[in-house]
């Protein structure tokens, strides 16, 4: 059976691999100029909350079936993708609240295009009415971003074209489309390329005082481990004072950050970047799009995983793009 995958980052490709596995036929087009899509833009760690109870704790909003889903199933599916070849970096996350893997997000990229098969760049989502569809487009981070005026930390082709066109076939949506998966970077003058957005996260806003950018204070009381929270908090612009530098202020001064000493303390000004979006279709446990027969979703275009809270957006596309594979070929 033919089976059309729209999106080449790490939830289209797992699925047209499995899918190729299965016997069907998959046909990957890709708006973009190459495959990989933001996972080749990652630190590339494929992880779940160590704890079920943590899971929900940490993200209350979320599904739960979909983050049951998730936390049972990649496990075994961590080990389908090193049945393909695929080789940790890391066999855990040195992370004592998580587990998972690492992998070298190029890679896996690498190998997980040779296993989906030809993928067509360049080539936006096309209707076929014929012929299953799974839309694995990436969310949209990039309309989030501008809406908010915030920078961009994801591939640039991610822009909601899944979304879309899943709404004009009558799909339903989660709650917390407002929300994202984001990092503090430093603000411009700062030059974040591609290859900057791991080294030049800000990942030290647990140990700073935070101030608006008219210095007025705006510290919460307690951060979460993952930071997300204070991407969420910065927005735009802001500043993060700390006592003393470290390795990622020093990377910042070095990308034309711009790092001052204040009577504060040692004051970094930053931004809120967008990674990926949380809230997104309404998909069963069979990866299953709500309202819109035929069509499938996995990866970011997803939503209902991770509202109020974080979890690893390699771990849902993985987990959800098994799952649409699965399901399309069970017929």
């Amino acid at each position: 059976m033919r089976v059309t995958v729209a999106g080449a980052g790490m939830a289209g490709l797992v699925a047209s691999a499995r899918l190729r596995e299965l016997g069907h036929e998959p046909c990957v087009l890709e708006k973009g100029t190459r495959a990989g899509g933001s996972l080749l833009l990652s630190s590339c760690v494929v992880w779940r909350h160590l704890e079920w109870e943590s899971f929900r704790a940490e993200c209350p909003g979320g599904d739960e079936r979909l983050q049951r889903l998730i936390w049972e199933r990649l496990g075994d599916d961590l080990g389908w993708l090193e049945s393909l070849g695929a080789e940790p970096v890391w066999r855990d996350t040195e992370n004592p609240l998580t587990t998972g893997r690492r992998y070298d997000p190029r890679a896996l990229t690498r190998l997980l295009a040779a296993a989906a098969g030809d993928v067509e760049l360049e080539t936006p989502l096309q209707d076929d009415a014929e012929t299953p569809l799974l839309l694995a487009t990436g969310g949209f981070p990039g309309r989030l971003a501008r809406e908010r005026g915030l920078f961009l930390r994801a591939n640039p082709w991610s822009e909601g074209d899944g979304l879309d066109f899943a709404l004009a076939r009558g799909a339903a949506t989660t709650s917390g489309t407002g929300e994202f998966y984001g990092r503090v970077m430093p603000a411009p003058p700062a030059e974040v390329r591609e290859q900057d957005f791991v080294p030049l996260a800000q990942l030290y806003g647990r140990d700073a005082r935070v101030f608006t950018d008219d210095w007025r204070e705006i510290t919460p009381p307690q951060v979460a481990w993952h930071e997300n929270d204070l991407a969420q908090l910065v927005g735009p612009r802001a500043w993060y004072v700390v006592g003393e530098t470290n390795e990622r202020i020093e990377a910042a001064r070095a990308a034309g950050g711009t790092v001052v000493q204040r009577d504060e303390g040692l004051a970094v000004h930053v931004a809120a970047a967008v990674t990926h979006t949380i809230g997104g279709l309404q998909v069963d446990t069979q990866a299953r799009v709500i309202g819109a027969e035929g069509l499938w979703a996995a990866g970011v275009d997803v939503g209902g995983v991770a509202n109020g809270g974080y979890a690893s957006g390699l771990a849902q596309a993985l987990v959800l793009g098994l799952a649409a594979a699965e399901s399309i070929a069970a017929g």
